[in-house]
């Protein structure tokens, strides 16, 4: 079962809100307040997904690769199948996708225009409309992990003017995804 028994998914998903006026002073303060044991990925249970995040922002390009790997066979599986905790993590994905010690920022980039493109469960459910009905409701995800992305666009005229020619070319991408 990917939810569990007392609450139904669509219920379970928002992003972490931070505290209006908090400071932040460490990267990745919010991964606390998510209940990543209590939401699903693509494996289960979701509470490796802040270990990975912590090695996206703080490992050496081997290991921020890898780990950005396993994180998006869990959120955005195959590029374009999102799970109850994708929503959750793409608030950290920008945070990630800002902070110049990360070695693989395009690619964070990248996982985001994937999360913002994802239309996998909502094709499904046009077909096939009972997907709506079941207590987990993978459409309802896939559209809050695309309001999540969207919810930051704000910094996508920053990425975009970066040096660095992978970043401004992944942002330059994420930012027709979210025009379309």
């Amino acid at each position: 079962m990917r939810t569990a028994p007392d609450q139904p998914s669509n219920e379970r998903t928002s992003c972490p809100v931070p505290t209006p006026g908090a400071a932040r002073t460490t990267p990745l303060a919010a991964l606390s307040r998510v209940p990543w044991g209590e939401i699903q990925d693509s494996t289960g249970c979701a509470a490796a997904i802040p270990l990975l995040l912590n090695s996206i922002a703080w490992g050496d390009r081997e290991t921020a690769g890898a780990a950005l790997g396993d994180l998006r066979r869990r959120i955005c599986q195959y590029g374009f199948v999102v799970e109850q905790a994708t929503a959750a993590t793409v608030p950290f994905l920008w945070e990630l996708a800002q902070l110049p010690q990360v070695t693989c920022r395009a690619e964070v980039i990248q996982l985001l225009r994937s999360i913002a493109g994802a239309r996998q469960w909502e094709s499904t459910a046009a077909v096939y409309p009972k997907l709506l009905n079941h207590r987990e409701n993978p459409v309802v995800w896939e559209r809050r992990a695309r309001q999540a992305v969207r919810a930051k666009s704000g910094v996508l005229s920053r990425l975009m003017a970066d040096d660095d020619s992978e970043i401004a070319h992944a942002t330059t991408e994420l930012a027709r995804t979210l025009d379309e």
